[in-house]
């Protein structure tokens, strides 16, 4: 670096003066004591530069360990990173909203979260996963609507073995879908047992009101057993029952819920993605509600009961935990109050003291286990006997999974 200078002020000439961006325009004599000057000046900085760069070499070099071998620096950590698709508005006051509530969680074990919204079941789904894990470098994923599954999650889960991909619903089959993919879904049928008992004791026409989007299983069972806990503590109770076609029908919503008041119905409830139409017609119209999916407390001040809410933050941090560590996870996860799945909205102030004993009496048996939903006789709304007496279906009885019945004290129809 030293000869570099010094050859340069050699070759220097007061003509053409363009070192260090300075030009010749003044006399021979100011242009030589410039160069002069220009030339110390640069040979200064060639010095620092030396010494900073022997400081610098110094400061890079590892320092020797007491063998006296040099110790390598330690390589960067990637930083693991979660993918979360939503099928609607992650501020929707539900389905969408309970799952980003859970993956805000991870943000606190330091992971880092990708999110993207109101992703169609469709192949748009499916580029959304490639550019989370291509783009983002995301090691899990989890593609939280129902219909993302099948063929969407299966066939990036074939693309990219070594992202593991973790689907909402409960539909992975063992030996038949791929080794990196895992399903989960919890008993929110507990939650609505519970809202149930709140609901038969704060009626006054003992006429409850249910807004459902299909009538595929879970959403049975979720009618059922807010209707089975509500005659639990008020045999008078019946609950109407008035399906949209869909998951998310805001004016079918809308209607449906006023059709449900109009018939008398002082209570409403619903199973669809986002529950805030239902309860703000049934706060507007002067009538109680309970929630589902997460808190709707807010947008009915009044009439607000309580709720079922999921928990996913229990679920995302123990499987995500569980991959960072590179131990064994379970392909299929179930799991309820017992397992802090699901929880209850707090109480509104609506609710009397003696509501709120018997829903907790009831939270305490499902917690220590003794509590049994779906017990015989039991018969459907037409009659028909479909659990004979003496027979208990435990919450893990796969036959509950295929429930395509509405109980006794239930007004509708599943065809």
């Amino acid at each position: 670096m030293v000869r570099l200078v010094v050859e340069m002020a050699e070759k220097h000439s007061p003509e053409k003066d363009t070192l260090m961006g300075t030009t010749n325009e003044v006399g021979r004599g100011s242009s030589s004591r410039r160069a002069f000057f220009s030339c110390a000046g640069l040979l200064l900085a060639a010095s620092c530069l030396v010494n900073c760069s022997k400081k610098s070499d110094v400061a890079a070099t590892p320092a020797p360990t007491a063998s006296g071998s040099v110790a390598a620096a330690p390589a960067p950590q990637k930083q693991f990173t979660a993918g979360f698709i939503y099928v609607g508005s992650k501020s929707d006051y539900g389905y969408n909203q309970a799952h980003a509530e859970g993956a805000k969680s991870l943000t606190g074990m330091g992971i880092k979260v990708r999110e993207e919204e109101n992703v169609p079941e469709t192949l748009d789904v499916q580029k959304t996963m490639e550019s989370m894990i291509n783009l983002d470098g995301a090691s899990v994923l989890f593609p939280t609507s129902f219909g993302y599954f099948d063929p969407h999650i299966l066939k990036m889960a074939e693309k990219y073995p070594n992202v593991t991909f973790l689907h909402c619903g409960g539909l992975y089959t063992e030996g038949k879908h791929p080794k990196n993919v895992g399903s989960y879904f919890g008993y929110i049928d507990e939650a609505q047992y519970v809202a149930g008992i709140v609901a038969g004791m704060t009626t006054k026409t003992n006429k409850l009101g249910f807004v459902a989007a299909k009538p595929i299983p879970q959403v049975l069972r979720n009618i059922n057993s807010y209707t089975l806990g509500a005659r639990s503590v008020n045999p008078k109770v019946t609950l109407s029952v008035i399906f949209t076609g869909d998951w998310s029908m805001p004016v079918k919503e809308a209607e449906a819920a006023n059709s449900l008041i109009d018939q008398g119905a002082d209570v409403l409830t619903s199973h669809v993605d986002s529950p805030k139409v239902v309860i703000e017609t049934a706060e507007r119209r002067g009538a109680f509600s309970t929630g589902y999916h997460a808190s709707q407390a807010a947008l009915a001040p009044k009439g607000y009961l309580t709720g079922a809410e999921w928990n996913w933050e229990t679920v995302y941090k123990d499987y995500v935990e569980k991959i960072q560590k590179g131990v064994p996870w379970e392909h299929l996860v179930r799991g309820g109050f017992k397992e802090g799945f699901i929880k209850m909205s707090p109480y509104g102030a609506a609710v009397s003291d003696a509501a709120k004993a018997k829903a907790e009496e009831a939270k305490k048996k499902f917690m220590d286990g003794t509590m049994v939903i779906y017990a015989g006789p039991l018969k459907d709304n037409a009659g028909k006997e479909v659990i004979p007496a003496g027979t208990q279906m435990a919450q893990r009885d796969i036959k509950l999974e295929s429930m395509a019945y509405l109980v006794d004290g239930v007004k509708g129809s599943v065809h």
